[in-house]
């Protein structure tokens, strides 16, 4: 299927690596022009480097998306680059795990600012770019925390919610000028899940890595954990004038994972 996206235009936050970087990858291989931002400079240009073959163009910019100063230079750079902005994609780190007694105030404004204020600082600087587009989108990467509390990430539970009424007050308040809609990932083999599957190997609760996987995928219908690729393709799809009837939507990508 041929999505239509060549010489669109589209911002990735928090895209130098995971989840982020194959939405990146999804839009740059169906034509889009794409920005990608990280704080880590290696990592930021072996992404660039990375998606160099891709048919769209594709620019690397340093950036903090809890700073709003940096979203705002970052939005700038983009519409400087390619003369306009028509899909913006917020992405964000990971918060903290830990339970209710255990999060401190500092961490619950951490992970405001991380998971919320961030698109917040960014869809506001992209609010005029993407009104005059002709194919202006939103799509906000949560997670299936914000259907059903996962235990142990209190602030994932808890903030992650906060962009889902945001994405659907968006929905009402811009169309029909720019749609808005977020996706739900579960279990993605990122290096976050990498990371966590070689912490348990040390342990000792696993022997080897794919037992590791195997357990992260006992609870998957589809039995397997995600491929991030498979995200990014949701997303690039959301993007497109194929999706242009889908508004206000929060579509779970989980193998069927979520019980409601």
């Amino acid at each position: 299927m041929d999505l239509r996206l060549d010489g669109d235009t589209a911002l990735v936050t928090a895209s130098s690596s995971g989840l982020g970087f194959a939405t990146a990858s999804s839009l740059a291989a169906e034509g889009a022009n794409v920005v990608v931002c990280g704080r880590t400079p290696d990592r930021l240009a072996d992404a660039e480097s990375s998606l160099a073959d891709a048919p769209g163009d594709v620019l690397a910019v340093e950036a903090d998306v809890t700073d709003r100063d940096d979203v705002a230079a970052l939005v700038d750079a983009t519409v400087e680059a390619f003369g306009g902005l028509d899909h913006v994609v917020t992405s964000a780190g990971g918060v903290p795990p830990g339970t209710f007694d255990e999060t401190s105030d500092d961490q619950w404004r951490g992970a405001f600012d991380t998971l919320v204020m961030s698109a917040v600082w960014t869809l506001r600087e992209a609010r005029p770019h993407l009104t005059d587009s002709d194919a202006g989108t939103v799509t906000c990467i949560t997670s299936t925390s914000v259907r059903e509390a996962i235990d142990g990430l209190v602030l994932s539970n808890a903030v992650r919610r906060t962009v889902i009424g945001l994405v659907k007050t968006l929905s009402r308040e811009w169309a029909p000028d720019v749609r808005a809609n977020a996706v739900l990932p579960g279990a993605h083999e990122t290096a976050r899940i990498e990371e966590l599957v070689e912490d348990a190997i040390d342990r000792g609760a696993y022997d080897t890595y794919e037992e590791g996987l195997a357990d992260w995928a006992a609870d998957i219908p589809l039995d397997r954990i995600g491929d991030p690729q498979e995200l990014g393709d949701v997303v690039a799809f959301l993007a497109s004038e194929r999706a242009s009837f889908v508004n206000g939507a929060a579509l779970p990508v989980d193998g069927g994972t979520l019980n409601s």
